[in-house]
């Protein structure tokens, strides 16, 4: 195995790289071609387009009754109707019907009185062009539909074609081929869930760029998966990049600096690497250059990298092909609930949670890496860190780009707090009601104290908690006055739960109780300071008499219950402290310690809304206690019950 590495020293700002490639690839480099009128939305027309003929071609009736010469009819009223003949100065007509020589206007059939004899009479003149839609009253003959550049849309179809306009010029779309390569991949057509072998990774990556490029305008074809060989992928680039069917290639994978990473090399082979590595995170590892003419990208691995590089370089790319601006997305103010992080030098990407409290639109920033998707599918913005700026602080007013349309976003009700899969129901519960599908939760876990700080500070419109008082056994109230003693609130129960050790199947060490986690060789996994659940095991470890620092894993911490549970399934953990619903979920044993009681502590400047009225009235719900209880797990004996 080769242990050279790539190394890319000379990394370029995101403003200079843009630049570089839109100069090397200039618009109008692909060509133009015809296309059926019917078959053109969303094409970019390459020239302007004039209408063929009018629109209508005739002056035609526009209601239903008597087509007549304006003229006969003046002077026409209640004590003198004016009588008309039928086929002589009197012609019936439907809507849309051509007007008959020597008429101009039309009288409604409910005006008209008919004597049944071949007469008619009116008691009201009409006027010229009364009722009667002109010849090119809509499109004349050689004007100006649409203009160079314009993307056409359902609407644009009926135009052209009632224009007389039967195929347009358009630009040709560009074709994309991506090229997903690792060793680790596989297809999911080729496997079910089952039968993935260990050590294997299905690829997404190379589906959800298809689609990005095909939402940008691009056509898109997905290459077969390609080993980590470099060989290999530079004789399958080089043959790509002469085939006609393809003005465009995506290499997805081996673009960083591994000794696997085969991208920058595949390109060198036959053509030219003009940038590798830019000041964006994610996406770092991101090259670009040319073989045979064509723009081939070196796309990271990583999914949220995948994506910003793509959005970052390839969606403008495809759209100076195309000859169009790349549509912004709506930015907003928006106030962080806590710190964020970032490096000099670097230009940051954060995901966030944005949601309106009171006035204010607040953004929780979402963990997880570049690996992590869910960042991104779970996020309502996006906060875009220059890279002289070294991390914003809490409750600092910036930009977020939205992901989301605003109405949505404005009608989520935020939760800040501990960590809950009944939450999860909660959510789709409300979204999937006929009456309130509008309504959309935004849950963010950074513990039950975080939850109620959050709270204070006025960042969320409730808080999900489960925080023990050791000296009474009871949950969350004691919190409540000695954090929130300006802030009323009221406390409404969600669940009681059990807690428990959460064990691999079969239960291979023995454990028997939290007594058991200070055995030497056995590894934990803890949840994150100010959670209930790190707070609970204080607490028996304090009862039990052990030291935290003789527990292997004390300090290794993890944010949600299905963490804890998906650590020890990966054999990262032995055990860890978490609900019987996750441990079920992921097909765990359970060791139950304590049944204890999960409250939303509610703000209650917003109690009284329409949005936390229907999130109580859900609670209170049937469908949702019962969804609730088949987890395992939960008891609904108090759900919804009015703590304080």
């Amino acid at each position: 195995m080769s242990t050279k590495r790539n190394v890319y020293l000379d990394m370029k700002s995101i403003e200079d790289a843009l630049g570089i490639l839109l100069q090397a690839f200039p618009a109008g480099t692909l060509g133009v071609e015809r296309v059926p009128a019917d078959q053109a939305v969303g094409r970019i027309l390459s020239e302007a387009v004039c209408a063929g003929m009018s629109s209508p071609s005739y002056h035609a009736a526009a209601m239903d009754g008597i087509a007549v010469a304006a003229e006969a009819t003046f002077g026409a009223g209640e004590t003198r109707p004016v009588t008309l003949t039928l086929g002589i100065d009197a012609y019936p007509v439907n809507t849309g019907h051509v007007m008959p020589e020597n008429t101009n206007s039309v009288i409604m059939i409910e005006h008209v009185c008919d004597h049944g004899n071949g007469t008619v009479s009116i008691e009201t003149p009409a006027f010229p062009f009364q009722h009667v839609r002109k010849m090119g009253e809509d499109i004349v003959a050689t004007e100006l539909l649409f203009p160079h550049g314009h993307r056409v849309t359902p609407y644009c179809v009926g135009a052209l074609i009632s224009g007389g306009v039967f195929s347009v010029p358009v630009h040709k779309k560009p074709s994309v081929l991506i090229i997903p390569t690792g060793s680790e991949l596989v297809d999911y057509k080729d496997f079910d869930l089952s039968t993935v072998p260990p050590g294997k990774t299905l690829d997404a990556n190379s589906y959800v760029l298809a689609r990005l490029a095909e939402s940008c305008g691009a056509r898109a074809e997905r290459h077969p998966v390609l080993e980590d060989d470099k060989g290999l992928i530079a004789d399958t680039l080089g043959r790509m990049a002469c085939d006609a069917r393809y003005d465009m290639i995506l290499i997805v994978g081996g673009s960083s600096a591994g000794s696997e990473d085969y991208a920058r090399a595949a390109i060198l082979e036959s053509g030219n690497v003009r940038v590798h590595g830019v000041t964006m995170m994610p996406g770092k590892p991101l090259l670009f250059g040319d073989v045979n003419g064509k723009p081939v990208f070196g796309i990271p691995g990583y999914p949220v990298s995948a994506i910003m590089a793509f959005e970052q370089f390839v969606s403008p790319l495809i759209h100076q092909l195309l000859g169009v601006p790349v549509i912004e997305r709506q930015n907003l103010d928006v106030i962080t609930t806590r710190n964020i992080t970032s490096k000099l030098g670097l230009t940051e990407f954060v995901r966030v949670k944005i949601g309106k409290v009171g006035e204010r639109m607040v953004a929780t920033p979402l963990s997880g890496g570049a690996g992590t998707i869910t960042s991104l599918t779970e996020a309502d913005g996006i906060v875009k860190i220059p890279s002289h700026v070294e991390g914003i602080k809490s409750q600092a007013t910036v930009r977020a780009e939205l992901l989301k349309p605003l109405p949505l976003i404005e009608n989520t009700v935020v939760i800040v707090g501990s960590h809950d899969n009944s939450l999860d129901v909660l959510a789709d519960q409300i979204r999937g009601s006929e009456q309130h599908g509008c309504i959309s939760l935004s849950s963010s876990h950074v513990g039950s104290l975080g939850g109620l700080m959050a709270l204070k500070k006025g960042f969320c419109h409730l808080a999900g908690s489960h925080l023990l008082d050791e000296t009474d056994g009871s949950y969350n109230v004691s919190y409540i006055r000695k954090h929130l003693p300006d802030k009323k609130v009221k406390v409404v129960n969600l669940v009681l739960r059990d807690q428990g050790l959460i064990v691999p199947k079969g239960n291979p060490k023995n454990i028997k109780g939290i007594e058991d986690l200070s055995r030497t060789g056995l590894r934990f996994i803890n949840r994150q300071k100010g959670s209930g659940t790190r707070i609970l095991l204080d607490f028996k470890l304090k009862e039990l008499g052990i030291d935290d620092k003789r527990i292997d894993g004390y300090n290794l911490d993890e944010y949600t219950h299905m963490s804890v549970a998906a650590a020890v399934l990966s054999g990262a953990a032995d055990t860890g402290l978490g609900i019987f619903a996750a441990a079920r979920a992921l097909d765990l044993d359970f060791i139950p310690v304590v049944t204890e009681q999960y409250d939303l502590v509610i703000d209650e400047a917003f109690y009284h809304s329409r949005n936390i009225q229907i999130l109580c009235e859900t609670i209170n719900s049937q469908a949702f206690r019962k969804r609730v209880e088949a987890l395992g797990g939960y008891s609904t004996a108090r759900t919804g019950s009015l703590i304080l």
